[in-house]
């Protein structure tokens, strides 16, 4: 399962990537003549009012669900993983007020704190990874946190500490890499929610604006052709549906080898 999921998430990265040498037309080109055109030789998945190719704009559409989901998960993830095993292995005052933040987060809906925060800030992508980094750091600095606070009981950490090890060497040496298995896999899961989280906001028309393509505005552009233009919402309905999956199957599997106990 891995290695299909891999392979599944490999393509549709490599097809957004090549992008320019793969779409049949610019992105943004319109053309009135062929509106609504059903898919044909010409136009493979159709094309929607404005006459523009709707192949071209789900590859370009997926360079940009993908960066942010990237760009998210990384700050994310650097931001938690650091706070996580600060607030952990120190405690104290440190682990009060971060936790505490930490939780104020979380009683918010995500989707809702986003909105709000975009709201403020103004639509665009930059908001967009702004916004879902503060609220995902969250999750990875709570999960490394929790493993941080089992690992430093163990013997080996006692013993590394009794021989005069420093604290950045029992961190690092010793706790992380006993921490990274979960990270990984967290990392998978959180691809695939900081996706559907653009995609939604960009059906609201929050995130990235026209006409600059994504796959959560298109489907956002095809809502009111659902009966006449089904094409329009089912191709990149699809392609999220099939991106979002392969990331939590991989997820699942990866969870699957890297947890012993699950063996």
């Amino acid at each position: 399962m891995i290695r299909v999921c891999a392979v599944i998430l490999i393509f549709l990265v490599s097809i957004s990537l090549l992008a320019p040498l793969l779409a049949p037309e610019p992105p943004s080109a319109l053309d009135l003549d062929v509106r609504l055109s059903p898919p044909s030789q010409r136009h493979l998945l159709g094309t929607d009012e404005l006459g523009r190719d709707i192949l071209s704009r789900l590859l370009f559409g997926g360079r940009i669900s993908f960066l942010v989901s990237i760009a998210v998960v990384s700050f994310s993830l650097l931001i938690g993983l650091l706070l996580g095993l600060i607030c952990g292995y120190r405690g104290g005052w440190i682990d009060e007020i971060f936790m505490r933040l930490a939780d104020i987060v979380l009683a918010f809906p995500g989707i809702l704190m986003a909105i709000g925060i975009i709201a403020v800030l103004g639509p665009g992508l930059q908001n967009v990874v702004l916004a879902l980094v503060f609220i995902g750091w969250v999750s990875y600095a709570r999960l490394v946190r929790g493993l941080v606070l089992k690992f430093r009981e163990f013997e080996f950490v006692t013993a590394s500490r009794s021989l005069g090890a420093s604290s950045g060497r029992v961190v690092f040496r010793h706790i992380l890499p006993n921490v990274i298995p979960a990270i990984i896999v967290q990392t998978s899961f959180g691809l695939a929610a900081a996706m559907l989280a653009e995609s939604s906001l960009s059906f609201l028309g929050l995130g990235v604006q026209p006409p600059q393509p994504s796959w959560g505005n298109m489907l956002s552009d095809g809502k009111n052709h659902l009966l006449d233009a089904p094409y329009l919402t089912i191709f990149p309905g699809l392609a999220i549906f099939v991106a979002v999956l392969a990331f939590h199957l991989l997820g699942d599997s990866l969870r699957d080898q890297l947890d012993p106990h699950l063996r």
